[in-house]
């Protein structure tokens, strides 16, 4: 979809590219022909990418991860064209400080549809090869959260709890906010910041009833209930 004649995609891959720790940025997503425009888009705009499994999302990224040669993935997802290019930046910095983490990455505590991960290759490639369950194949992070005895992991929150601000892109009412924002504060060359929005958002209180009451995570909510029914099969056989 959209917004003043560009993709929302562009939006998000234009916004990252303010970021000044990322080093490259790739699409990754499936080879079914529906996401060949995707694929077409990312290389007009200069972009990398890569094709893989369409519900297998961790060997997606581990197969995206080996073609690129990467020593750190940042995982943004494609729902999120306003994502803050300051905050990725502060996730990477937080995982670097660290250092010898597997998983740094923000919480609820962020608006939704600001979520951005680092994961160490070692952790990806872990998690590739043992991850059995649906919820740990079709999401990327559950299996290394999942076994603390396995991975270091640290969650970033911030200052103060936003967690009632939906900002991603899953239905047509948050397309309808997403547009109003960007239609408001996009400007060519230059970028806006979650502190940008926000100021916006109180000037427009009207707004906030737009998207309000959708259920955050609801793909991964899912995937837990699949999760039943293949604990379930197992113990049959």
């Amino acid at each position: 979809m959209e917004v003043s004649g560009k993709p929302l995609l562009w939006y998000l891959f234009n916004r990252l590219t303010h970021s000044k720790r990322v080093n490259k940025i790739i699409l990754a997503t499936s080879p079914l022909p529906e996401d060949e425009i995707l694929l077409s888009k990312v290389k007009e705009w200069g972009f990398d990418d890569y094709a893989g499994s369409l519900d297998d999302l961790l060997d997606r990224y581990y197969q995206a991860a080996k073609v690129h040669q990467a020593d750190a993935i940042v995982r943004i997802t494609g729902d999120c064209p306003l994502i803050d290019p300051q905050i990725v930046d502060m996730v990477i910095e937080k995982f670097l400080d660290l250092g010898n983490y597997d998983l740094v990455g923000t919480n609820d505590t962020f608006p939704d549809g600001l979520d951005a991960s680092i994961f160490s290759f070692r952790a990806i490639e872990k998690a590739w090869q043992e991850a059995k369950l649906p919820s740990e194949r079709e999401h990327v992070g559950p299996y290394i959260i999942n076994h603390p005895e396995l991975f270091k992991t640290q969650p970033v929150a911030n200052k103060e709890n936003l967690s009632h601000l939906r900002w991603t892109v899953d239905e047509e009412r948050d397309f309808e906010l997403v547009k109003v924002i960007l239609e408001g504060l996009f400007k060519d060359g230059e970028v806006f910041y979650m502190k940008d929005i926000i100021s916006f958002l109180k000037q427009r209180q009207d707004l906030l009833e737009v998207n309000k009451g959708i259920i955050r995570n609801e793909g991964y909510l899912k995937s837990l209930a699949a999760d039943k029914e293949y604990l379930s099969k197992g113990s049959k056989n």
